[in-house]
């Protein structure tokens, strides 16, 4: 008698045991898997009821092997711990399944080692492409994914718009529209509260905020970089230019990000004595959902996050149709004025500010 699998055994079981159970061809089966609009609806039913009996789970990986590719695709962002990456990572996965993909993510956290492990990784398990967010230049290193039938596309960068598709903010105008905001309120002492130098970003931001200042007579800009894009970082920041005194504290603070602002802001309302925006305006980068709601609504740069996610999958999607075909997307960011950096809006008793209704 032939051996029968059934369900609590440690064998997987094959697609000849689905066939053989439900007397069919074992070509049936794999149209129910794969083409189910050929199969006669009576023997579909029968097929993924079998299967359900059996506990039957497709091979995706020998599936993958011969067709050279799979379903999935490769996402590395620089740092998992950033709400901008995560809702940008979240954007990607809701087209991606869309389209009847998957994506798996991955995080560098800023580490070249690290990156270059996971594209190892995902080239092992033949993604159909890598959208990535890199620490540093790789692009050597893409071209050679690309040349093995990996599709790289580049997420919050721009490079050479003949060979890679791309889709980024203009950090460089959001920075520019930061200070000129800061500007515009009056303040004359300013201070870009950055992240570590090396990260593109953060230099571009910077930037465009150094236009704004030479655009305006008597208004400085100092900078202070922090280790990293954290709360505690831009705590730790606060505290130091805190300790600096008043006539050096600076009126106008425009932060590399909304976590360093969000930690500014936590450690100068602890400070009863400055009061924000009255004694020092604030702004952050990034418009994540916490800025709304922080103890005085934070005034920060928006990105279209989950927009550049959805147009990363769009523009694999384009050159897995037409390859060799590349596209540069380039959103221009959006200030959203709040509390932080405008005491029009209203004093509130306790020193912070109202946002209108």
């Amino acid at each position: 008698m032939a051996e029968q699998h059934t369900p609590g055994t440690t064998r997987p079981v094959s697609i000849t045991e689905v066939a053989r159970r439900a007397g069919v061809a074992v070509g049936t089966v794999s149209n129910v898997l794969n083409h189910p609009e050929r199969v006669a609806p009576a023997k579909l039913d029968l097929v993924l009821k079998v299967i359900r009996e059996l506990g039957f789970v497709r091979n995706d990986a020998a599936r993958q092997l011969r067709a050279g590719h799979s379903r999935t695709i490769g996402q590395i962002v620089l740092d998992a711990g950033n709400p901008f990456f995560m809702d940008v990572a979240r954007g990607a996965e809701d087209e991606a399944m869309k389209r009847g993909n998957l994506v798996i993510l991955g995080n560098s956290g800023h580490d070249p080692a690290r990156e270059a492990r996971y594209i190892d990784s995902f080239e092992e398990q033949r993604v159909l492409g890598l959208l990535i967010s890199p620490v540093d230049a790789i692009l050597d290193r893409l071209d050679a994914l690309r040349d093995r039938g990996v599709v790289p596309i580049l997420v919050d960068r721009m490079e050479d718009p003949e060979k890679y598709s791309s889709v980024a903010v203009d950090d460089v105008a959001g920075g520019y529209l930061a200070v000129r905001h800061l500007i515009d309120q009056g303040r004359r002492r300013l201070t870009y509260v950055s992240g570590p130098a090396g990260i593109r970003q953060v230099g571009e931001r910077l930037k465009g905020a150094r236009m704004a200042v030479a655009e305006s007579p008597g208004v400085t800009l100092q900078v202070l970089e922090c280790k990293a894009l954290t709360v505690m970082q831009g705590r730790t920041a606060a505290e130091h230019l805190v300790q600096l005194g008043r006539e050096q504290l600076p009126d106008g603070i425009f932060c590399a990000n909304d976590l360093l602002a969000l930690g500014v802001l936590q450690a100068l309302t602890m400070l009863r004595s400055i009061r924000v925006p009255d004694d020092v305006a604030l702004v952050g980068y990034d418009d994540i959902d916490f800025a709304a709601s922080a103890v005085v609504p934070l005034t920060s740069v928006r990105q279209p996050t989950e927009l550049l996610g959805r147009t990363a999958i769009e523009l694999l999607g384009e050159e897995l149709d037409s390859p060799g075909s590349h596209r540069q997307v380039m959103f221009s960011p959006e200030l959203i004025v709040r509390g932080s950096s405008v005491a029009q809006l209203g004093a509130a008793p306790d020193g912070g500010v109202l946002t209108p209704l």
